[in-house]
């Protein structure tokens, strides 16, 4: 019998080196970086589509629950579980938890641990080579090799050396020799000629109670920690939250230190699908596709005489004259100009905005909520004004404000409105006034979205001067 497979999605990093794009609140695996759906989507979705997937289990950190939450249902995967981390500690003891949530249903169960922001082109190679690491999970801790096709520096390598005995012909499996850094262009040339090394994927399949043997051996201190945060968990709507104080004495450490690089248990799977982790302005790309002259663009771009560009307009016209080699990226409120070869360094910016403690770098203009979106288009001193969306069937918490007062002008859809005592509709072109210090919401009762735009006048207009009586998202 063929164990439980439960595909475990890690959604916790920040995707610093895609900056402006990506930001604090709003990482790249949320962002729709290539078409329509996000990295996020792209991959519970493709998860969702092996043969025997036991549900799926996504672990993110607190900040991001409800645009996870939100995608899970645009993708038609609500039910999903979602594991709250209350502290960022890494991959070994996310995968921990998920393993001992995992034993919860099934003392057999597998895991299939995914990161987020990862791209896979070639959907039935991604699954052959799952097929194959299930039938080498039984005893050993499989982990995905990506097939190079290049002498890259940007990523570690796994050493591999005799194949692994398998039930099928199809696909084949090795011992790892070894796991090995980042190397130099010298040394990673000579592991692509050498045709002993793959890349190192971040993905891996094993069983969830050899998975915590392993750690438990390796890293105790992981072990006892995740034992005791998982065991003081509890459920928050929707989500599981860990208990803090526990889950923050584990150490900070990835499962590659703690435990694939120390067991003698690890093998490698080949993987051959057009993988790449979307980790720099030039891994996307190489990904996305590009004219003759090489450039890739996104948006409302015009380019003349470009080669090897990357650029992407969110708000506002880009254009470029004569530019080789470049990466232009436009929001609405930053704009991003570096060499592709240099990507790397856009980490640098962001350390340096940070400790002069711009905003730039935590959120974008545009903020999600769990019931939608709101968006500044202008501030001054004394007045701010907002672009509201409201999903259908969402409401915001019933609310005061001490020190500003609200317009609200409807312009898509139909608003229902507390005010006070009152409760009544908003059409589109229809407003209203909500003075400082009263009792109000803002609902969607209809089945399109809500928009509306919103004028704040008044002292002081930080988002922290709201005092909530009822909200159906426990803030």
């Amino acid at each position: 019998m063929t164990p439980p497979l439960i595909p475990v999605v890690l959604s916790g990093g920040s995707g610093t080196r895609l900056w402006p794009l990506s930001r604090k609140l709003y990482p790249k695996q949320f962002i729709p970086l290539r078409g329509d759906k996000s990295l996020f989507q792209a991959t519970v979705e493709r998860v969702q589509c092996l043969d025997h997937p036991r549900g799926i289990l996504v672990i993110c950190n607190d900040e991001h629950r409800f645009m996870a939450a939100e995608q899970l249902r645009w993708s038609g995967l609500e039910h999903s579980a979602i594991i709250l981390e209350p502290v960022g500690r890494n991959t070994a003891p996310a995968i921990a938890i998920a393993a001992m949530h995992a034993l919860d249903q099934d003392a057999d169960a597998h895991l299939l641990v995914v990161p987020a922001d990862h791209l896979v082109k070639d959907l039935p190679q991604f699954q052959l080579a799952v097929s194959v690491a299930e039938q080498v999970a039984a005893d050993r801790l499989v982990t995905f090799g990506v097939v190079p096709d290049r002498v890259e520096t940007g990523f570690g390598y796994i050493e591999f050396s005799k194949a692994v005995s398998l039930q099928s012909a199809a696909g084949v499996a090795y011992d790892v020799d070894k796991f090995v850094e980042k190397p130099d262009f010298e040394t990673a040339r000579a592991y692509l000629e050498s045709g002993n090394y793959l890349w190192n994927s971040g993905m891996f399949l094993f069983s969830a109670k050899r998975y915590l043997d392993e750690l438990k051996r390796l890293q105790p201190d992981i072990c006892e920690a995740c034992r005791q945060a998982h065991a003081g968990r509890k459920q928050d709507l929707d989500f599981i939250r860990l208990d803090k104080q526990a889950f923050s004495k584990a150490p900070e450490i990835s499962v590659d230190y703690a435990v694939m690089e120390k067991t003698d248990k690890a093998a490698v799977v080949p993987l051959n699908s057009g993988w790449n982790d979307i980790g720099s302005w030039h891994a996307l790309w190489e990904s996305s596709q590009r004219d003759r002259n090489g450039n890739a663009t996104s948006g409302d771009v015009i380019a003349t005489d470009c080669e090897g560009c990357y650029i992407h307009s969110n708000h506002r016209l880009v254009t470029a004259v004569g530019i080789r080699d470049q990466v232009v990226v436009e929001t609405a409120d930053a704009i991003l100009v570096v060499p592709r070869d240099r990507v790397q360094e856009v980490r640098d910016i962001v350390v340096r905005l940070q400790q002069a403690g711009r905003g730039e770098v935590e959120i974008h203009p545009r903020v999600y909520r769990p019931w939608g979106t709101y968006e500044s288009i202008d501030a001054e001193d004394r007045f701010q004004v907002k672009r509201i969306t409201v999903n259908p069937g969402q409401a915001l918490s019933l609310q005061m404000h001490r020190h500003r007062a609200e317009h609200w002008v409807v312009v898509k859809g139909t608003a229902k409105v507390t005010c006070g005592e009152k409760e009544f509709l908003l059409g589109e072109n229809e407003s209203t006034y909500i003075p400082a210090g009263t009792r109000h919401r803002l609902e969607n009762p209809g089945t399109d979205l809500l928009e509306l735009i919103e004028v704040q006048s008044g002292s002081y207009l930080g988002e922290d001067d709201i005092v909530r009586f009822e909200d159906a998202y426990g803030r």
